[in-house]
């Protein structure tokens, strides 16, 4: 008997890996979290499969559905939006079967940034403007930020952030990014990336807040902060230029300088 925790992609079914799809077919039971996983990812698992929403469940309910069945020898489909890696508590689900000696696999899923970016049709790092990413969160009732991991010094970096569970802070997120960034700064919500109901609102540090005023977003969100998001004017990249060697790219030899060799040979 395994658990296998799968990265459920951010809504979309067809944005599944085929492993995670084949490991949910064959899991005759599995446990997901209702609020967030699609009701057609569902669709995957065994007709007589037992499914349980654990949205209302707490970490010790959880923990006795993996004794349940690890007791009759059932494989464990356990669905968790988004990938696994980030947000996910994953961590202590874990250490918990591990302290019960039951086996488990991680399947990593389309994550939520991912799924938005591409919503936005976006290259979240563009040369010269902006090369790394910052996946972040402000605190809340769940957990409080370490120190160290404040907004306002990943914004000095220059990074693209991409900001989770914080669309009810976002008055804050603004009024802490504005004094370094600028009121310019473009951002980008979008909520339930690739769901049918998905939607997209794009500004500025100092518009957003007014664009949702009149139809606000409560949950499901990714805000993403930069001049990634709107950048135009940004150098290609080297990798595809026709001078920039590399091992798939031997570099060429030039007509002129061919030429040359035959002109020395005949000589």
């Amino acid at each position: 008997m395994t658990v296998h925790f799968i990265g459920a992609g951010p809504g979309a079914a067809d944005l599944l890996t085929l492993r995670a799809r084949e490991l949910i077919a064959s899991s005759p039971v599995c446990l997901y979290a209702g609020s967030i996983v699609a009701p057609a990812v569902l669709e995957h698992c065994p007709a007589d499969a037992r499914k349980i929403d654990t949205a209302p469940l707490s970490l010790d309910e959880i923990e006795a559905e993996y004794a349940r069945a690890h007791a009759r020898g059932l494989d464990v489909a356990r669905l968790h939006s988004g990938d696994l890696s980030i947000y996910s508590a994953l961590g202590e689900q874990l250490r918990r079967l591990e302290r019960l000696c039951i086996p488990y696999t991680l399947t990593p899923g389309v994550p939520a940034f991912a799924a938005a970016a591409a919503a936005l049709g976006r290259e979240l790092t563009l040369p010269e403007v902006a090369q790394s990413v910052v996946l972040t969160r402000v605190s809340g009732r769940a957990s409080r930020m370490p120190a160290g991991e404040e907004l306002e010094g990943f914004a000095r970096s220059g990074a693209t952030l991409a900001i989770h569970l914080a669309i009810h802070a976002l008055a804050t997120v603004v009024s802490r990014l504005t004094p370094i960034l600028g009121d310019a700064c473009p951002v980008a919500v979008v909520a339930h990336a690739s769901w049918p109901e998905q939607r997209i609102v794009r500004g500025t540090l100092a518009t957003i807040a007014a664009q949702l005023a009149d139809a606000p977003i409560e949950r499901t969100a990714l805000i993403l902060v930069g001049r990634a998001l709107a950048a135009s004017d940004f150098r290609d990249s080297a990798l595809y230029d026709a001078g920039y060697q590399r091992r798939f790219r031997p570099q060429r030899a030039q007509p002129d300088a061919g030429k040359a060799r035959q002109g020395e040979m005949e000589k």
